[in-house]
């Protein structure tokens, strides 16, 4: 019996996947103790992200000649827009994260490379290896949110406790996407394999440094003068 695909990068990826799982951010937003500073950086950064994340899920549907990847990534995006973004939009509104701030914060490096790494996919490869660049930050976000609501984690900080609880229910929805990317990676030649692979470990390492520049500020290098 064939090796899946998602079995394959989830063995490739563990040190990463489980290390967001203890990584501070995420254990002193459940503790209530992450500083809001880092919290509100988070959200800025995740904003440039998620919109960039919204376009790929629209180009890949516009695309792809498979009919099962268009209507999943048109779903996606869908979901994007009722979840996430509206979720992010009522944080900026609580949080008085106004568009001046948005304008006058600059991207940090991990948010630019992760989000060229997802459009590199549709340049260098094809629509379900950018699929397989979009899968983690989903699959990764829906496990953190079914494991800490099943433990019963309540955050002290309301605003923490909301952005838990945001991801607690979406497990059915990766499910049947985890399986698309099952079914097209036994379709595809061993190059495309490695693709997909490829594609879905960097993005998976940049989910986890991820947490890493929202937890340590990340700036770009200010340079050198002679």
């Amino acid at each position: 019996m064939s090796v899946l695909f998602t079995e394959i990068v989830r063995a490739q990826t563990k040190p990463y996947w489980e290390g967001s799982f203890l990584h501070p951010f995420l254990t002193e937003l459940q503790a209530g103790t992450l500083p809001m500073e880092k919290f509100r950086y988070y959200l800025i950064q995740d904003c440039y992200y998620l919109t960039h994340f919204a376009r790929l899920y629209a180009l890949v549907a516009e695309r792809t000649a498979i009919p099962e990847l268009a209507e999943q990534m048109r779903e996606n995006g869908a979901h994007l827009a009722e979840g996430e973004l509206q979720v992010r939009a009522h944080f900026f509104q609580q949080l008085g994260i106004d568009e001046k701030e948005l304008q006058e914060t600059a991207i940090a490096p991990t948010a630019y490379h992760y989000v060229s790494h997802m459009y590199r996919q549709l340049v260098e490869a094809n629509d379900w290896v950018t699929a397989a660049s979009l899968l983690p930050c989903s699959w990764l976000y829906a496990e953190i949110g079914q494991t800490l609501m099943q433990a019963g984690i309540q955050s002290p900080n309301p605003y923490y406790q909301q952005w838990i609880e945001t991801y607690g229910g979406e497990e059915s929805a990766i499910d049947k996407e985890c399986a698309l990317l099952n079914r097209l990676y036994q379709e595809s030649s061993q190059e495309q394999q490695e693709q997909m692979v490829t594609a879905f470990v960097i993005s998976a390492k940049m989910e986890y440094a991820f947490w890493e520049m929202a937890y340590q500020l990340e700036k770009w290098p200010a340079g050198m003068r002679g």
